[in-house]
């Protein structure tokens, strides 16, 4: 009776493990990049990019993503004779977004930004100026976004986020109040909060898209002894046991008329499983379970 009471404990300990150890797969975080939106609204004043860095802090701060890097995004930009802007075509984009070895890039436009004077009618101001004496005012702000898939140049969403705040009150707000990063003062501006609403309607439409996309990493450096160092790490949520499937991407397959990767042939050449942390959670160190040769660029998959 002891033993079987000790098996059942073992048992359920070793199921325990499985789970805990799937749902740690499930929460690996993926990563995404966002390119500034270009401003076809036409009111200038950096709005692109304000609206730009007030998604960035939101994918951050949802601690669902790891979202790369302003400077290391446009170092890569400039490399490839591209400028930060929205401006670009998806296949330039999933290229920017191999480069950078993300799952998703983000690019768009902000096709619609500032207030509306509903006493007096008229069109959306050019924010030059102080509201005195607006009995009622509204806001809009709208932010076509889209989704690219980094690995096709194929753009699996495209949408428009809208967002609009309206108020009887004295809202003054001229083009000097416009701070995008300090959501105490900004936020509570009608403007403010037209921009914050479709900013995250834009953070919806992001983690939707993710849904649908496999988890992705990357070999940096296979050593002589049995290790590989790989990318990312803990800051993604790779833990010490986990293992991974390695690899090998075979020549892209392009479509001629598109211009658009349709992938390409894949060998699954290994398994490896991590053993440390490296670079603050930017990468780690596994060892070899089976397979040999591994290259820098060699695919890391679940499965």
């Amino acid at each position: 009776m002891r033993q079987n009471a000790i098996c059942k404990v073992v048992l359920m300990l070793l199921i325990s493990a499985a789970f805990v150890f799937s749902q740690d797969l499930k929460n690996l975080k993926k990563r995404v990049a966002v390119m500034d939106f270009e401003d076809k609204a036409g009111y200038g004043h950096n709005i692109g990019s304000g609206l730009t860095d007030m998604l960035v802090t939101s994918l951050v701060e949802s601690n669902r993503f790891i979202v790369i890097e302003r400077e290391e995004l446009e170092n890569i930009m400039k490399e490839q004779g591209l400028g930060m802007s929205g401006a670009v075509t998806p296949q330039s984009a999933a290229k920017v977004g191999q480069l950078l070895g993300v799952e998703l890039m983000i690019t768009g436009s902000v096709s619609e930004f500032g207030t509306k004077k509903d006493k007096i009618g008229g069109g959306l101001s050019n924010l030059g100026g102080f509201n005195l004496g607006v009995s009622s005012e509204s806001a809009r702000s709208v932010v076509d976004i889209r989704l690219v898939n980094t690995s096709t140049g194929e753009i699996i969403a495209a949408k428009s986020a809208e967002g609009e705040e309206s108020s009887k009150s004295l809202d003054n707000v001229g083009v000097e109040g416009i701070n995008f990063r300090n959501s105490s003062t900004w936020d509570n501006t009608i403007l403010g909060k037209a921009a914050r609403q479709s900013v995250e309607k834009c953070a919806d439409i992001i983690q939707n898209g993710m849904k649908n996309l496999p988890w992705q990493g990357k070999v940096i450096k296979a050593n002589a002894d049995g290790t590989v160092f790989l990318k990312p790490g803990s800051a993604a949520g790779v833990k010490a046991g986990m293992k991974f499937w390695i690899y090998r991407p075979g020549e892209e397959l392009i479509d001629p008329d598109t211009g658009i990767s349709l992938g390409s042939e894949e060998m699954k050449i290994g398994q490896v499983e991590i053993i440390s942390d490296v670079a603050g959670g930017k990468a780690c160190k596994a060892i070899v379970k089976s397979g040999a040769n591994f290259m820098t660029g060699d695919l890391v998959r679940l499965k």
